[in-house]
């Protein structure tokens, strides 16, 4: 079994991420965005396993759910799979292999493929070529959306135009930038997923998909996480960013395609470079890193620019129908239960996405796997109850027994909730968990009775 990763915390919220096997090498050692030397001590949050500790009995769990009574909560519904981390029995199982809407813990699976596609050390790209006409500068985006538009972003470590623009300065030499022409056309199909609420486009956590934006779309990268007011145009935000750090006014900027490298310039010389010549180029964080900001904050563009790494690796079109094959692709190839699955997207939003708790719990398991430390850094991303993510204020009252013994991703859409991750039993055993329930009656309080049941799995031995 793969090492579990631990999460400790210090005094001043100092936080340290320890990482399995080759991770810390991939990142090029610590990573300033997610370590500090805690001082004093830090204190325990998320428990290591034992691999001697005694395993549940399925008669345990079983009981230990049952007497929750959760079924006015979550409705008559209720897609559930627990098996054993280490061996993969299963512990309990309600309708596991049944695909369901998964809403955001669709995120998982856009997690493990994009790992596998692209391999956990990949950076994502931003180039800059020259124009068809001295002076013009094409930004090509290449499909990272925690591309800062200044020196400081939204995203921990994320690749800048300044910089961009920096180089594009020194390329051109003596020949002044005088037009910023943006270039999206890396993503095909429409902007939204046709299986989005209508709210959604404008609702603050999606909206208009892109190649090319900046600091995931948002008007103001000094934006809380989550909701945030997102450009409707997000490659000419980017490109009047990219003005400005050259020195250009935003009526320099429009929208074009980049010209093949080597065409023919209309006023080309030898001292200036050729159309579609690269002149500059910076690259996103680690594919591991980004995994790890997707899942932890359930960011939604980024979701979606991963799923679309994964259709460019496959050969399948950067679109939301394209990203879907291709992840199906990814996990038929990686061996794991794809029957009736349906991924219409790649951060969840659409109610057209179906998933068993079963590929779930089997992708969990995977990336467990000793044999796959390139997938393992999905764990590292899974917020932790009671203190990160979107389980940072969760896990109180009835549900304390989870506090930091549950790390899981969760997903919310109207009568749609779920969660999915990994435990830590009182024993210190670790079972992966998937829980959905699709017809939650709206008066209901169903966090609160997911986050029961995998409270009670962290407080019994469930023998």
């Amino acid at each position: 079994m793969a090492a579990v990763l631990v999460l400790v915390v210090g005094v001043g919220a100092a936080l340290v991420l320890v990482r399995p096997g080759p991770i810390d090498g991939w990142l090029g050692g610590a990573d300033p965005a997610t370590t500090a030397a805690p001082d004093p001590a830090p204190r325990q949050v998320l428990a290591v396993a034992s691999d001697s500790a005694p395993m549940p009995t399925p008669a345990g769990v079983k009981a230990a759910i049952d007497k929750l009574n959760v079924s006015a909560a979550l409705g008559e519904r209720l897609h559930l799979e627990i098996i054993d981390l280490k061996t993969g029995e299963v512990l309990d199982a309600r309708a596991p292999q049944e695909p369901t809407v998964p809403a955001s813990v669709t995120k998982l699976v856009t997690a493990v493929t994009v790992l596998a596609a692209r391999g956990p050390a990949y950076r994502i790209p931003t180039v800059a070529v020259a124009g068809a006409n001295p002076g013009e500068v094409v930004l090509v985006g290449g499909g990272d959306p925690t591309l800062a538009g200044g020196k400081t972003g939204y995203y921990p470590g994320a690749a800048r135009l300044d910089v961009l623009a920096e180089q594009v300065r020194k390329a051109l030499g003596g020949t002044a930038p005088t037009k910023v022409i943006v270039d999206g056309s890396l993503y095909s199909g429409p902007a939204h997923e046709p299986g989005w609420d209508s709210d959604i486009p404008t609702g603050g956590y999606g909206g208009t998909i892109s190649a090319l934006m900046i600091d995931g779309a948002r008007n103001d990268p000094k934006s809380e996480q989550g909701y945030a007011e997102r450009s409707a145009e997000p490659e000419l935000a980017a490109g009047r960013a990219f003005a400005a750090a050259l020195g250009l006014p935003a009526s320099a900027v429009s929208a074009g395609r980049a010209p093949r490298a080597g065409a023919a310039s209309g006023a080309a010389t030898a001292a200036e470079p050729a159309a579609g010549a690269e002149l500059a180029r910076v690259e996103s964080a680690p594919m591991v890193r980004l995994v790890e900001l997707m899942l932890e904050q359930s960011d939604n563009f980024l979701a979606e620019a991963l799923a679309r790494q994964v259709a460019l690796v496959q050969g399948k079109p950067a679109s939301f129908a394209g990203s879907g094959e291709a992840m199906k692709e990814v996990l038929a190839e990686l061996g794991l239960p794809a029957e009736g699955t349906e991924l219409a997207d790649g951060s969840g939003l659409s109610r057209d996405n179906r998933i068993a708790p079963r590929l779930l719990t089997e992708i969990l398991q995977l990336a467990a796997d000793p044999s796959r430390p390139d997938l393992s850094g999905l764990f590292a991303g899974l917020p932790v109850a009671a203190w990160s993510g979107t389980l940072r204020e969760r896990y109180g009252d009835q549900a304390r027994a989870g506090a930091g013994a549950v790390r899981a991703k969760t997903g919310t859409l109207s009568g749609v909730h779920a969660i999915s991750g990994v435990v830590t039993t009182a024993d210190g055993r670790v079972l992966a968990f998937a829980i959905l329930a699709d017809r939650v009656p709206h008066s209901a309080d169903p966090q609160v009775a997911l986050d029961r049941i995998a409270a009670a799995l962290a407080g019994c031995g469930c023998r």
